[in-house]
């Protein structure tokens, strides 16, 4: 069964860097796919409005946000990727030191009786 989870993350308010980030994610490197790959993230898209991005994960059952997290410390083209990246993001207030992405809580849901996504 694939799990979904959203997060959310700001850019900085600089339009240059905002372009910049999107001309990134055309062509995002090998490594980091094949890293979100290897860690049962089966989709992944992330959206934006302004400096506020949300990113939706569909996963499978081997999954684990701490899995990942220890994976991706080991793994240097992750790394390189993480601190580029860091130069567009910022995090969102009241944040805990060290950490981006923050996991959103749903609140609400609707499938129609015919939704592929139940």
């Amino acid at each position: 069964m694939t799990r979904r989870y959203c997060l959310t993350l700001d850019l900085k308010d600089d339009p240059a860097l905002i372009e910049e980030y999107r001309k990134q994610h055309q062509a995002v490197w090998p490594g980091v796919l094949e890293s979100l790959r290897a860690s049962g993230i089966e989709h992944a898209e992330i959206y934006l409005r302004g400096t506020r991005m949300v990113m939706v994960l569909a996963v499978n059952p081997t999954f684990s946000f701490e899995a990942k997290a220890s994976a991706d410390a080991e793994n240097p083209v992750v790394q390189r990727w993480e601190t580029l990246m860091w130069t567009f993001q910022q995090a969102l207030p009241g944040t805990p030191a060290g950490e981006k992405w923050q996991l959103m809580e749903r609140i609400w849901e609707y499938s129609s009786p015919q939704s592929i996504l139940r």
